[in-house]
């Protein structure tokens, strides 16, 4: 093989890997906490965490855990916190789980006392019409509400913009890196 050709596959490698990289996020469950069993002194259930997320397709989810286990199971057996037949089992204590499809997802403990404490999470992972269209922005001032004229803070930092930030970062490295590769 000529050095072009070779030259070209790493180039495009490169910015396939590059590509996935930015396409996806990792989400730790729980945050600091971890995936363990509430204390009833949590600042927010799992689901609560979870609604204040955006899951994609290809995004990954991270339990952490000890003396425990994580179930993927159906929404029924969410519900009854049924740990006898569960659709995935991961007992390292280190679980990252890939959504591969858009749609609902249940997870609960291996351990049904815990999940009756409510140790589970219900996740939605978003089709991806709805990642790619975002609907208008709120009208400045008005009767209705919209723009807060008195709050001049900036908006906060939530996943979907660090993903953007990542996203748009990524991009700029891996075109500057095939830039100056063709240029030398």
């Amino acid at each position: 093989m000529s050095s072009a050709t070779i030259t070209f596959k790493m180039v495009f490698l490169s910015a396939l890997f590059a590509a996935v990289l930015v396409n996806s996020y990792r989400f730790d469950v729980g945050d600091e906490r971890g995936w363990t069993k509430p204390t009833g002194k949590d600042p927010q259930t799992y689901n609560q965490w979870a609604a204040k997320n955006r899951f994609r397709i290809g995004d990954t989810v991270h339990f952490k855990y000890q003396n425990d286990s994580v179930l993927e199971v159906t929404s029924a057996d969410y519900l009854n916190c049924n740990t006898s037949n569960p659709i995935s089992k991961f007992e390292d204590g280190d679980t990252v789980f890939q959504f591969d499809r858009s749609g609902f997802f249940y997870f609960i403990s291996g351990q049904p006392d815990n999940c009756k404490a409510g140790q589970k999470i219900i996740i939605r992972v978003m089709h991806p019409s709805e990642v790619e269209s975002p609907g208008p922005g709120p009208s400045p001032g008005g009767a209705g509400g919209g723009w807060d004229s008195d709050n001049w803070e900036p908006p906060r930092f939530n996943a979907t913009s660090k993903l953007f930030s990542v996203s748009y970062f990524m991009t700029v490295v891996v075109g500057l890196f095939v830039v100056l590769y063709m240029f030398m």
